[in-house]
């Protein structure tokens, strides 16, 4: 990574496709193998399109929601093996990345500051939306980790104030990532070339996220007036993480970083800054 970054040089913020399970610590039967392969190598190489090594990162997880925003506070999170039906080995994945209390206690700062109410809780541990897809990001585990939970209302435009009051951290050497998958009607997923809605809501997204920054929030907002919105997403909590990431840049344009079909399903990842 480059360190020629100034100090004050903002990071910028990921929305990541995490992928489905331990989808890349598997064998796929014949048919469907590969397909995860392009996610895997873009998700490798993350850490190397920053423009410095964060100090520490936090990831909003669709794995989470609590009735306010929650982050875990203890120093050493354990795992949740938050599937089930996959091979006994994924269940022994392990990813010793430490917490980060005083970080947490940051983020409670500033979402208190900006009127929204925040919990931490110090049992709680990392579930697969972390520690799936960091174990290829960052696989020394050796930046700490906090995770933030969603909020159960499952409401667009709180979760964007989410980001908006964190956008500070990004000013601190903080990662911002929410890990989601910007398709997740998973019925249809896993039936290869039935995924209906896919099509026009990705061009949706795109459309959305790489226009205008102005305009984000409100489209963001609508998401669910989208073209195949509740096709693509029958439950949004795996786009909310997105909606936290887009807050926390309300002036920078998306980019999109990564977009490949898995098993004919397009899928796309995001970078503001």
């Amino acid at each position: 990574m480059s360190e020629s970054r100034k100090p004050d040089a903002p990071l910028p913020t990921l929305y990541l496709p995490h992928g489905g399970g331990p989808c890349f610590f598997m064998e796929w039967p014949a048919g469907l193998a590969g397909a995860w392969d392009p996610l895997a190598a873009w998700l490798r190489g993350l850490a190397a399109s920053l423009p410095s090594a964060p100090k520490a990162i936090v990831v909003v997880s669709a794995h989470w929601e609590a009735p306010r925003p929650t982050v875990t506070a203890r120093p050493d999170p354990p795992l949740i093996y938050d599937y089930s039906g996959f091979p006994p080995h994924t269940y022994e994945l392990r990813y010793a990345a430490p917490g980060a209390p005083a970080i947490a206690a940051r983020v409670q700062s500033l979402l208190r500051a900006a009127g929204i109410p925040a919990a931490a809780d110090e049992q709680r541990g990392f579930d697969h939306g972390v520690f799936v897809p960091f174990l290829l990001v960052a696989p020394n585990a050796d930046i700490p980790i906090v995770q933030l939970s969603l909020v159960d209302d499952l409401d667009a435009a709180a979760h964007i104030a989410i980001g908006r009051a964190l956008e500070p951290l990004r000013h601190e050497g903080v990662l911002l990532v929410g890990s989601g998958m910007s398709y997740h009607n998973l019925g249809a997923f896993m039936r290869p070339g039935a995924s209906p809605g896919a099509e026009p809501f990705d061009n949706w997204l795109h459309e959305t996220l790489t226009a205008d920054a102005g305009a984000r929030q409100a489209r963001l907002a609508a998401w669910d007036q989208a073209p195949g919105a509740r096709l693509a997403h029958p439950r949004e909590e795996h786009l909310l993480p997105l909606m936290v990431a887009a807050g926390a840049a309300p002036s920078d344009p998306g980019v999109r970083t990564f977009h490949d079909r898995i098993w004919g399903t397009p899928i796309s990842g995001y970078q503001f800054g």
